[in-house]
């Protein structure tokens, strides 16, 4: 039995998607007929029922359940093969990082680039807080330099570390010490940083502990928030030396773990650019 055809299984994301072959033809800019024909054509090449038709309404069945699954799986794969095909032929690779400590680091190694007329174009992508890994994973970056990362489908070299601080307002009841230890932050608010996965280690150094304070988006809001007192973080020092100001206290924390900057690159990769950026950045 021939096996389906990429263009049939496009069309029946839209429409599984849509569950209205009036509107999946719209958006797929082709007519109604046709894209009706294309849906019962991968039918009889899969040899199941796709769609219940027996309804006021489409709806898939429990085949077309799984397939609606497995081929958005199969059609991501395919866009990022893609992708990385178009990338390795050219002379460029494509970094994303957060602003911040990241970004500075990204400067520098730019221009060790730029200064090698045999290196390739860096172009850089800037992006929020916790999108690195999966701008990478997804193809939209070919190496990434990052504070987090879950552990799935990527390569990683640490490339520095540095102690983290308590960052508070002034007025707090602990601004006044030398110095605090985690016990010390165990029941201080911990923010959230938009719709990113960080938790209460990240920001509080308690991993059973999760995020449940403001939401903030950049640091900015970040130390806002603080000095406001509706929550406590551990930022790294050199943020805290940059950003010194009347209504925020930074104390040492002995026993947190330090910050890490991380490079994240695809597992499979073997791109001598990118092995090269990896080198450049541990040198720099």
């Amino acid at each position: 039995m021939p096996e389906p055809e990429v263009r049939e299984v496009r069309y029946f994301r839209a429409v599984a998607e849509d569950l209205n072959i009036t509107r999946a033809a719209k958006r797929l800019g082709i007519a109604q007929p046709p894209l009706s024909r294309a849906m019962r054509q991968l039918e009889h090449r899969l040899g199941v029922a796709l769609f219940d038709r027996t309804g006021r309404r489409l709806a898939l069945t429990p085949a077309g359940e799984v397939f609606a699954k497995e081929a958005a799986a199969v059609l991501s794969a395919l866009d990022l093969a893609v992708r990385r095909t178009r990338q390795a032929s050219e002379r460029s690779l494509v970094v994303t990082a957060k602003p911040g400590i990241a970004t500075e680091l990204l400067h520098r190694v730019c221009e060790r680039f730029r200064a090698d007329p045999d290196a390739p174009e860096v172009r850089v992508v800037v992006s929020g807080f916790g999108e690195q890994a999966d701008m990478v994973r997804d193809g939209r970056a070919d190496v990434a330099i990052a504070a987090c990362f879950d552990g799935r489908g990527l390569d990683t070299e640490l490339l520095a570390t540095e102690p983290r601080v308590a960052a508070l307002a002034t007025g707090h009841e602990l601004a006044g010490r030398d110095a605090l230890s985690i016990a010390d932050l165990v029941n201080e608010p911990a923010p959230r940083w938009g719709d990113a996965m960080v938790d209460g280690d990240f920001w509080l150094g308690n991993p059973d502990r999760p995020a449940g304070g403001p939401v903030v988006r950049d640091s900015a809001q970040l130390l806002e928030v603080i000095a406001l007192g509706q929550a406590v973080a551990l930022v790294p020092a050199s943020l805290a030396a940059r950003n010194i100001r009347p209504d925020v206290t930074y104390l040492p924390v002995p026993d947190a773990a330090p910050y890490r900057t991380l490079a994240l690159w695809p597992a499979d990769s073997r791109s001598p650019w990118i092995a090269r950026f990896v080198r450049t950045a541990l040198e720099c």
